[in-house]
């Protein structure tokens, strides 16, 4: 399994951040407002900052795609924990998508040195997949599933990649030392109990 330190993974982490300067359309160049729309180029996996107009007109096309907000709790989902120990990944928090530039599934879980990105083996991906259909058809390098084991926690969500970057950048913010600290875990904990407020009966899909 490749470990990396994906390289853009700060930049993105910066576009769902609200900055205090006034930002600008990546591609037009006009001021926007903190809340925005965010377009994705899947062929490098680089994230875009997009007024209305650009994010109208170039999110429908071939290169990018238009991110859309979105976050589903999956109910009876079941992820045993030998199907997660042959994912390889050394903490119980990570979220998983098909990578267009990776070619391949990929996870992205946080550490002492921020975030990195494991090209996870296509064998044990593709069982879980078997085994969960609904994850067939998640929209690659916009979709994940994103994976709570923390401390006996077994949740499951489909989600917008948005939520992941947003999960890694609060635990960057919070993390102390090799352990990351009790404020992190904390962190974490509100992290998912507000996700969960967040949920209408509507957005449970069977696992």
């Amino acid at each position: 399994m490749e470990r990396t330190r994906p390289g853009n993974w700060a930049s993105k982490l910066r576009r769902f951040v609200v900055a205090e300067r006034e930002e600008h359309c990546d591609f037009c160049s006009k001021a926007i407002a903190p809340r925005h729309s965010h377009l994705i180029e899947r062929a490098t996996g680089k994230f875009f900052c997009a007024c209305p107009q650009c994010a109208l007109v170039l999110g429908t096309g071939d290169r990018f795609v238009a991110l859309v907000v979105r976050t589903h709790a999956l109910t009876d989902f079941n992820l045993t924990d030998a199907e997660w120990d042959d994912f390889r990944i050394p903490i119980d928090l990570a979220f998983v998508f098909h990578s267009t530039p990776a070619q391949g599934p990929v996870a992205i879980y946080p550490g002492p040195a921020g975030a990195t990105q494991s090209q996870l083996g296509v064998a044990a991906w593709t069982r879980v997949v078997a085994a969960h259909p609904m994850l067939a058809d998640l929209d690659p390098d916009v979709e994940a599933l994103l994976v709570n084991r923390m401390n006996g926690a077994r949740e499951y969500y489909r989600v917008s990649i948005d939520r992941c970057y947003s999960l890694i950048g609060l635990i960057r913010m919070h993390w102390r030392g090799l352990s990351g600290g009790a404020e992190v875990w904390d962190a974490v904990h509100d992290y998912f109990t507000k996700l969960r407020d967040e949920i209408a009966p509507g957005d449970m899909v069977h696992g």
